[in-house]
């Protein structure tokens, strides 16, 4: 009787909650949890909570399966991070807590997830980058060195440098090959054309 009262407690709770073995795989989740994924409870079991909620860091994982081998009965932890029901990236923590009758048996795991936030999914629209801006990067993509760009263009070193810097802020790029995928993720640069182009 006291089963039958806590899974209907359990489908209540508006903390997304779900129940897998040792090994990861759902064995029941909560109509909060199925949201979390976009799906409905019962699609969920049988699903890998690891594939479900991708971790930050491997080793967290690798930590916890250990500690689980041993028969550790802590509160585990892992940064992880899915795509939301509205297509963007949500990121948080799992909780797993072991759980069993006795000691002596294999515990399940009681899972919890706390949504930290969410990213917006990248707009549709491509990114708009003035005419110079997207020769540079085409010159970029070709194996260009700023003077030669610079030569091309009929600009100073300095002023490719300053076009690259708007451009790397802009965009959040660490350097240079980073603006080049960049620009072509965004749609800047035609992708399959040799040499490329904007």
């Amino acid at each position: 009787m006291w089963r039958n009262r806590a899974l209907t407690l359990f489908d209540r709770v508006s903390v997304p909650v779900a129940v897998c073995d040792a090994f990861g795989a759902v064995l029941l989740a909560n109509p909060a949890m199925a949201a979390e994924c976009g799906t409905t409870p019962g699609r969920l079991r049988g699903r890998d909570v690891l594939e479900l909620f991708r971790p930050q860091d491997a080793t967290q994982v690798e930590r916890i399966a250990q500690a689980l081998r041993l028969r550790h009965r802590s509160r585990y932890q892992v940064s992880v991070c899915w795509e939301g029901p509205g297509g963007g990236e949500r990121f948080g923590e799992l909780t797993a807590d072991p759980v069993s009758d006795t000691v002596e048996e294999t515990p399940a795991l009681l899972v919890m997830l706390r949504v930290r936030g969410e990213r917006e999914p990248l707009g549709e629209e491509p990114a708009r980058v003035a005419p110079v801006e997207a020769r540079i990067l085409a010159l970029l993509a070709q194996g260009a060195t700023t003077s030669r760009a610079a030569k091309e263009l009929g600009l100073s070193a300095d002023g490719v440098t300053y076009h690259l810097r708007r451009l790397s802020a802009r965009w959040g790029a660490s350097n240079r090959t980073e603006l080049v995928a960049r620009a072509y993720a965004l749609g800047v640069l035609t992708p399959g054309v040799w040499p490329p182009g904007a």
